[in-house]
């Protein structure tokens, strides 16, 4: 069986954002699970990094060609991207295929906190 690149980290994510998600349940807005996500990410021991600029690459140019805000990059190495809504869409999961890409990383989860149940997708370049 093929071990899953950073699965320590991304189980350490997931576990946090089910404490969130069962703490707060769904209804609220992105922001008060991105927070709440942060201390958890915390309480977890992972370095992390909340909405910051990114610079985004295009092919092979050295020079980024703009910047977008990540929710989240955890250990320099996995780009975590919340939502809040009733149930993902594909445009959000091209959203985080998108960053993957254009921020030259691997793993990314995209993390939904408002559905009735917590919702996740593990995505890997």
């Amino acid at each position: 069986m093929e071990k899953l690149k950073y699965k320590d980290i991304t189980e350490k994510i997931i576990g946090a954002s089910f404490e969130v998600h069962g703490f707060l349940g769904n209804g609220f807005q992105e922001v008060i699970y991105q927070r709440a996500l942060a201390y958890e990410l915390w309480a977890k021991g992972l370095n992390y990094q909340r909405e910051i600029e990114m610079d985004i690459f295009y092919k092979d140019l050295q020079e980024p060609i703009g910047t977008r805000r990540a929710d989240f990059i955890v250990e320099d190495k996995i780009v975590v991207e919340i939502k809040a809504v009733i149930e993902l869409q594909d445009v959000h999961m091209a959203q985080i295929l998108n960053y993957l890409k254009a921020y030259r990383m691997e793993v990314g989860l995209l993390i939904n906190f408002g559905s009735k149940s917590m919702t996740f997708k593990r995505v890997v370049l």
